[in-house]
């Protein structure tokens, strides 16, 4: 039996008073979801551990079956193996979102979806300026580091810098004002954990400070950024470091379940690149995918569908969901919604159907409309596979699924379940 795995990030969600108190999974048209919820099982996940915050990196390796209290080490990391930086064991990578403040407030996470060619751009002048300023290097030494990634996220690895942070993710304080939310030392953390780094929590969070406050400077002054303004553009005129760590220790899957020998992820998502790669899955690039709700459905359906010749096991995300929640787009989450159901779960299932191949969706958390950023209440789940005796859940939805047959599962609990559909 092989195995597929199609996400939708941020997909749940809360019910909805303009939708007749429905979530938006119960009111969306979603037949092929609905149709292997029928023939298939279904049940709860927990995907945020006790303790964690509700990101990306942790729901989406939960997922796969990893321990956060073994794995966890935040975004940064996760997003250097995706773009192959090959960080030394004293290198702390921290994501680095490129965002628009306006006034003394951050407007969005995202610069309106910058273009990753501009990010690129933006990201070289920061490292030519602020990697070299004088000031910094005389403090800190020549520890700082910017690396392109994708849009609107981005990569900076401090050598010697400490993880021990309190910062802000960007997408969870649109309209709040940016000072107080700048980036604060973890005293307690840093003297629990015993380790020595070159630059102490203290030094490592007033050297991040000191960069988001000078990189709004040289963003404000960059001809891209005036450019973006006489178009009406949202400016991308701040960093953003958050969600910092070293480089994780992740038993590959391939070693965890022999029954996968070779398997791949399909995503837009640098962070999920990551986690695929540190779990041993190979990257497979798909033109024109973009994490958005104009990504190329068709061409990641196809490309998973060829996956599925070669591979024991494919890890399909795809973004859309959760962005139209971030900017609490109503009509528009609901379009992510039945576009995933038509343009991935139908296709796929459609050339799979005759084959053995065993096929869960799921979200990794909500993104709400009405909250705008994740929130850590269990998710739906459902696994078909040729032969299964199907529960009684009817629909894929948060309520429907409560009823199923796998009832809550947590930790580990989901991917053996899948897996045993051999």
């Amino acid at each position: 039996m092989k195995h597929i795995i199609i996400l939708g990030d941020g997909m749940a969600d809360w019910p909805v008073e303009s939708l007749g108190n429905k979530t938006l999974l119960q009111y969306a048209h979603t037949p092929y979801m609905d149709l292997l919820a029928r023939m298939g099982r279904t049940g709860m996940l927990k995907t945020v551990q006790d303790g964690f915050h509700p990101g990306s990196e942790v729901a989406n390796s939960a997922i796969l079956g990893y321990d956060q209290n073994e794995v966890y080490e935040g975004r940064g990391p996760l997003e250097a193996a995706s773009i192959g930086v090959d960080l030394a064991p004293d290198d702390m990578a921290i994501r680095c979102n490129i965002i628009c403040l306006e006034g003394d407030c951050i407007k969005n996470h995202s610069c309106g979806r910058l273009e990753t060619a501009e990010g690129d751009v933006l990201i070289k002048h920061l490292q030519e300026r602020l990697a070299t300023d004088p000031d910094i290097v005389a403090k800190y030494g020549p520890v700082v580091h910017f690396y392109t990634g994708v849009q609107y996220r981005h990569l900076l690895v401090i050598n010697g810098g400490s993880k021990y942070l309190r910062c802000t993710p960007p997408h969870d304080v649109p309209g709040q004002p940016w000072k107080p939310l700048l980036v604060k030392p973890d005293l307690e953390a840093e003297a629990r954990s015993g380790k020595q780094t070159k630059l102490s929590a203290q030094q490592t969070a007033d050297l991040l400070n000191e960069l988001i406050v000078k990189s709004q400077r040289l963003l404000a002054e960059h001809p891209l950024n005036q450019q973006r303004m006489s178009e009406g553009k949202d400016p991308a005129n701040s960093i953003w470091p958050w969600a910092g760590g070293y480089r994780p220790h992740m038993v590959p899957l391939t070693v965890t379940f022999p029954q996968i020998k070779r398997g791949a992820v399909i995503t837009a998502v640098d962070l999920i690149r990551g986690i695929g790669s540190l779990a041993g899955l190979r990257v497979i690039q798909v033109s024109g995918a973009t994490g958005l709700y104009d990504t190329n459905y068709e061409g990641k359906a196809q490309a998973a569908i060829k996956a599925l010749e070669t591979d024991d096991f494919v890890y399909l995300h795809v973004e859309a969901s959760d962005e139209a929640g971030h900017d609490g787009n109503l009509e528009l989450k609901l379009k992510t919604i039945e576009d995933l159901d038509r343009r991935i779960v139908g296709p796929i299932y459609e050339a799979v159907k005759d084959k053995a191949v065993a096929i869960a969706v799921l979200p990794d958390h909500p993104t709400p409309v009405a909250h705008r950023t994740h929130t850590n209440e269990p998710i739906p789940f459902l696994i078909y596979a040729p032969g299964i005796e199907p529960d009684t859940v009817e629909t894929f939805d948060e309520v429907a699924c409560q009823h199923g047959v796998y009832g809550q599962l947590e930790k580990d609990g989901f991917i053996k379940e899948l897996m045993a559909t051999d």
